[in-house]
């Protein structure tokens, strides 16, 4: 299992790359709805809908919600998803003691399309940004700068458990060690570029921690969706890693967060 995982990385990393720094905003935006498309596939199966010709209405109900956004130029759907995972925080806080506010395809889906259709905007525009490349890497390397601490730190230190019901592997000291292993992370980059400019350097940090906690909370709302379906993948496409979205679960909270408190506060257009 790790050697498939490890292979996985190490073809998939490549590719990312390549289409973030390679790629016009046009035909990145056309490359990223492939993945999120996959991934509104595989969260039709956590919906519930385990036959496979019918979970593409809500693949192409998504599909729309990408086209909408990019051709209406719906910037403000970042903001709002904010707001999204901070009722996200509390579903997950709660679970699963409040999972009938959330449960049934109608809501589930529309927690899908929160999580699915924002993201892919963040992912453009950031990209699309001067020097948007390096911004989203930025993006990106709090993720897995939050994902190494957080393993190593759960190793070594990791007794209180951060949300047990949800995902009894994950540690208050995962947490930490995520926390302090990005905040290095955003003190080098923000020393060393000119990142922090135009928000300045406290509310630029600020906005990198909470992109941090979004993070960690999108892992925890799929694993959370996942434990309710009785399922422990939500695809089997990525050797190793399982699904879509078992992969990019943090990616689909940061990236949002980032982007929506990032265009508040003036610091992208």
């Amino acid at each position: 299992m790790l050697k498939q995982r490890i292979i996985t990385a190490l073809v998939l990393l490549p590719l990312v790359l390549g289409a973030i720094f390679g790629l016009s905003n046009h035909w990145f935006a056309l490359a990223m709805a492939v993945p999120v498309l996959i991934g509104a596939y595989e969260w039709a199966n956590l919906m519930g809908i385990e036959e496979l010709e019918k979970r593409a209405p809500y693949v192409a109900l998504v599909g729309i919600g990408l086209s909408l956004s990019f051709w209406l130029e719906l910037k403000w759907l970042c903001t709002i998803a904010v707001l999204w995972w901070v009722l996200a925080a509390y579903f997950v806080k709660n679970f699963p003691d409040n999972s009938g506010l959330w449960t049934g395809r109608i809501r589930m889906g529309v927690m899908g399309w929160f999580t699915l259709v924002p993201a892919w905007i963040g992912l453009v525009m950031l990209q699309g940004q001067e020097n948007g490349a390096w911004l989203l890497l930025y993006v990106l390397l709090l993720v897995w700068g939050a994902d190494t601490g957080a393993y190593f730190a759960g190793r070594r230190w990791g007794k209180r458990k951060m949300a047990p019901k949800v995902s009894p592997g994950k540690s208050i000291a995962g947490l930490v060690g995520g926390l302090l292993t990005t905040a290095v992370i955003a003190l080098i980059v923000a020393f060393n570029t000119d990142i922090a400019d135009s928000i300045g350097l406290a509310v630029f940090f600020g906005v990198s921690m909470v992109t941090v906690f979004a993070s960690v909370l999108g892992d925890l709302v799929e694993s959370m969706v996942k434990r309710h379906r009785g399922i422990k993948d939500s695809g089997t496409i990525l050797p190793g890693h399982g699904g879509i979205l078992d992969r990019v679960d943090s990616v689909t909270a940061a990236v949002p967060v980032y982007v929506g408190l990032m265009f508040v506060m003036g610091g992208i257009a």
